[in-house]
């Protein structure tokens, strides 16, 4: 085996696709097409002089070489994401890219306006946001701040917390003066599937053996359904109160509510323009929520008893 030329471009191709176990998938967490990971592959198997994936048809599947190549490249990662946090970590220019990741109805709602008068005081510093449910992992730089909701952060990360997103029930208002009865389990709901199991879990508890007639893996989109008048859906008040086409049918036992949290890695928690949106995005989410909780207090249940 000749491992001396490998490049760690190359080496990033090989991670991605022992992970993914197809070209497909490494190619969409790569950003790139099909055929540049296939020739990336082919080429450092070529230069390594070595079979390094198996290719079947439910995948590529690692050989014994491959496995072992695999615990060696991981290794080096590690080394390259330390150095690469640990440089970035003393950079003291307010300038460049900042990454941050946020589920959809934060990034959509919760984020832009902010982001907009951040933009006026920091010129210099770029903000890209990913969109999704997935956590990306900070440690390897995959983003550089995380706005997670959850009640437990991930022991690795520093950050702060910027308040408490609090969730009761909506409805469109015409779906909810149709469907008068207070009696939640004679609705239709919309549900969630897996990647919000703290919301499913409310649903469950507050209608137990409920079986969502609709449900979603997104709260922008929950959020679209319940407007359309498909049912009630569990929401942050956050959002769903300044809803003019939504009204909120009941509440939840307990307040229900999830932290909010703006997270970074260690090493990166000095570097200027990381600090910079950290300082800046902190008390204006907070002051958001807050914002939204004091005029959540005026809402009253939309349902009326049955006759």
């Amino acid at each position: 085996m000749n491992a001396q030329l490998a490049n760690w471009d190359d080496l990033r191709v090989f991670l991605a696709v022992a992970r993914a176990g197809s070209l497909s998938g490494a190619a969409r967490s790569l950003g790139v097409n099909h055929s540049t990971v296939f020739r990336r592959i082919a080429g450092l198997e070529e230069t390594m002089g070595v079979r390094l994936f198996e290719r079947l048809p439910t995948g590529y599947v690692l050989t014994a070489a491959g496995e072992e190549t695999l615990g060696i490249v991981e290794r080096i990662e590690e080394d390259v994401t330390t150095l690469d946090r640990t440089v970035t970590g003393q950079d003291l220019r307010l300038s460049g890219t900042v990454r941050i990741t946020a589920i959809d109805m934060l990034a959509f709602w919760l984020l832009p306006d902010h982001l907009a008068r951040f933009r006026e005081s920091y010129p210099g510093i770029e903000v890209e946001i990913v969109v999704g449910n997935e956590a990306l992992d900070l440690s390897r730089r995959e983003t550089d701040l995380a706005l997670r909701i959850g009640n437990t952060p991930p022991e690795t990360l520093v950050g702060r917390r910027v308040g408490r997103l609090h969730f009761a029930v909506y409805g469109a208002p015409e779906y909810c003066a149709s469907h008068p009865n207070t009696d939640l389990s004679t609705h239709d709901w919309i549900g969630f599937d897996s990647a919000h199991a703290p919301l499913t879990r409310e649903v469950e508890k507050l209608v137990p053996g409920i079986r969502p007639a609709i449900r979603s893996n997104s709260v922008a989109c929950a959020v679209r359904l319940a407007k359309a008048g498909l049912g009630l859906a569990v929401l942050p008040c956050a959002i769903a109160d300044l809803k003019p086409d939504l009204i909120r049918a009941a509440e939840l036992p307990g307040v229900f509510g999830l932290d909010l949290w703006l997270l970074t890695h260690e090493d990166l928690r000095h570097t200027a323009r990381i600090r910079a949106v950290l300082e800046f995005l902190t008390p204006a989410l907070t002051e958001s929520l807050q914002v939204v909780r004091r005029s959540s207090d005026l809402q009253t249940n939309k349902l009326h008893p049955s006759a």
